[in-house]
């Protein structure tokens, strides 16, 4: 893509609520990106919901509000089907003058857990599932959207429903098509249980590459529903009594030669992959402020409602957390089913693949397998319950300090406890608002 023949174009890293964060600049800058000519303060990426500074914190005054350096990522520009005007994204990653790395910056974190396994010859693959909600936004709550061919409002489940696909035809076949202008590997897209709600499926691929994507799949379902008159959200739970958004994250590990170092030709799966299970299933409750960043998503965390809440595996079991689908041996992969829709996915993958890693490093061992139902399983370590005891748990959690620099945690628990005591004070029918296009 030459950038020198746009108009202006965009410059954006992720913040810690996954929300671009970045500078609209002129075509000059196209042949300056990479040595440093954006600058922005460290603390663009480290601020609340609402996108205020976090009281107290050392990045604002402390430091004098400090700036950094951005540089683009190696996923390169992307263009933006959802603007009128043709234009592109350049996603870039924070650095500081000397060109380390931002501790705060959450694709940085991705970046160390993955040198990590690069460190032992491997590379992680992964892919993720994403359900979103389609909705009308317009009134003082969520309604469901009108459907586009009857022109009456969408009623009840339509799981796997083709009629209510091929209602919603254009916005997905623009979704279809921007998706292929950016290089997202989209795959399969089905109706799903909730009202309005879909999944698409991202193909297996590098699993930085897979956060990159899930990042820009986001926002681009987001600006392409704007421009068909609706809004599409990724809040873990849109409707009180109605299902809630999750997104499932599905890896494997290939070592020097490509091979699967989960398979050993049958179902079970080798030794490594056992160890990898045990990681996350140890790493989880400490881990839930990643898999639930929001107040939201804790509407979502609740006993047979399809989102795990306690740690526990099993083979082809979708009660569980972890779930190891069934298929060709050479294909055994690890499923997470914790995480909401409303996530960053770059601290999502890192949380994951940081615990997986430990329990290989540690040679752990899971508990074995469940079967039956999940929720009425006693005496399984759960999640934490709440949004208050999630970013406890995250602060103090041994293992996350294995996972996360103390920077990261120091930021990302300053931060939720700001939104925590914002929304506090707001009114709880208006929450809604807050979350719908942000998260």
């Amino acid at each position: 893509m030459d950038l020198a023949a746009l108009h202006t174009f965009r410059v954006a890293a992720c913040d810690l609520n996954g929300q671009m964060r970045g500078k609209r600049v002129p075509p000059s800058y196209a042949d300056k990106l990479d040595s440093g000519a954006v600058r922005m303060p460290f603390s663009a990426l480290n601020v609340d919901l609402w996108g205020a500074d976090i009281e107290g914190s050392p990045l604002v005054f402390e430091t004098g509000d400090a700036d950094g350096v951005l540089r683009p990522t190696e996923r390169g520009p992307v263009s933006m089907p959802w603007l009128t005007t043709p234009t592109a994204l350049v996603p870039m990653c924070l650095y500081d003058d000397h060109g380390k790395p931002f501790a705060g910056d959450p694709r940085h974190a991705l970046a160390a857990v993955l040198s990590r396994y690069a460190q032992r010859g491997w590379k992680v693959v992964a892919a993720t599932e994403l359900e979103f909600t389609l909705l009308d936004s317009s009134d003082a709550q969520p309604k469901p959207p009108h459907n586009p061919v009857t022109g009456r409002r969408l009623r009840g489940e339509a799981v796997l429903s083709m009629a209510e696909m091929d209602a919603f035809d254009a916005f997905f076949t623009e979704l279809y098509d921007g998706c292929a202008e950016m290089g997202i590997p989209a795959q399969t897209a089905i109706s799903e249980s909730g009202i309005g709600q879909f999944e698409i499926n991202l193909n297996h691929q590098d699993a930085m590459r897979c956060a990159d994507d899930t990042w820009l799949f986001k926002a681009l379902t987001r600006g392409l529903a704007r421009k068909h008159g609706f809004t599409a959200t990724f809040m873990a739970k849109p409707y009180a009594d109605d299902a809630g958004n999750g997104m499932h994250v599905h890896f494997s590990v290939l070592d020097g030669q490509g091979r699967n170092v989960f398979d050993n030709g049958g179902r079970e799966g080798t030794e490594i992959l056992r160890s990898a299970v045990a990681g996350c299933l140890t790493a989880m409750p400490g881990s839930t402020l990643i898999f639930a960043p929001h107040g939201n998503s804790y509407t979502r965390l609740v006993p047979g409602a399809h989102a795990p809440t306690g740690a526990a595996w099993a083979y082809e079991n979708r009660t569980a957390a972890i779930r190891i689908p069934g298929g060709a041996p050479a294909a055994r992969r690890i499923e997470h089913r914790v995480a909401g829709g409303d996530i960053n996915p770059y601290l999502m993958l890192t949380a994951v693949l940081g615990a997986a890693l430990i329990g290989i490093e540690d040679g752990l061992q899971p508990p074995p397998p469940i079967t039956g139902n999940a929720y009425e399983i006693e005496g399984l370590p759960q999640l934490a319950g709440d949004w208050d005891s999630a970013i406890s748990a995250f602060e103090t959690d041994p293992i996350i300090a294995r996972i996360f620099s103390g920077d990261l945690i120091r930021n990302m628990v300053m931060t939720k406890r700001q939104e925590s005591a914002r929304f506090a004070d707001m009114d709880p029918d208006s929450h809604w608002l807050s979350y719908l296009e942000s998260v």
